[in-house]
């Protein structure tokens, strides 16, 4: 069964950091296009970042300079580190492929505090 968990959410005061992680339990994950999202209360899922395969990563507007997508396919985990974080960055952040084609996980909490 494909399972995402994802972890290292938290409260912080804004302009503070976080690193998310996500591990992923399935076997093409070295060859998948791996991406963050995160839903806002009373919003719609958005994408965060995505990570391709070989590397290359892509970020919304909003989170371009700040956020880094990472990966280790070692691992089969894939990592978030946000920096600067502000009040607006508040969601529950999930990962999933770029094309959301696993199964959702729970996801983890960050809350960001003005």
């Amino acid at each position: 069964q494909v399972q995402l968990v994802e972890s290292g959410g938290g409260l912080v005061q804004a302009g503070g950091s976080l690193r998310l992680s996500c591990v992923a339990s399935v076997s093409t994950f070295s060859f998948e296009i791996m991406a963050w999202y995160r839903q806002a209360p009373g919003k719609q899922r958005e994408l965060v970042a995505f990570i391709s395969s070989g590397g290359n990563t892509n970020y919304a507007g909003s989170v371009k300079g700040r956020f880094t997508i990472s990966r280790d396919n070692a691992k089969n985990t894939v990592y978030l580190q946000m920096n600067s974080l502000k009040p607006e960055d508040t969601a529950v952040y999930y990962c999933n492929t770029y094309y959301g084609s696993l199964a959702w996980g729970q996801g983890t909490q960050v809350t960001v505090s003005s």
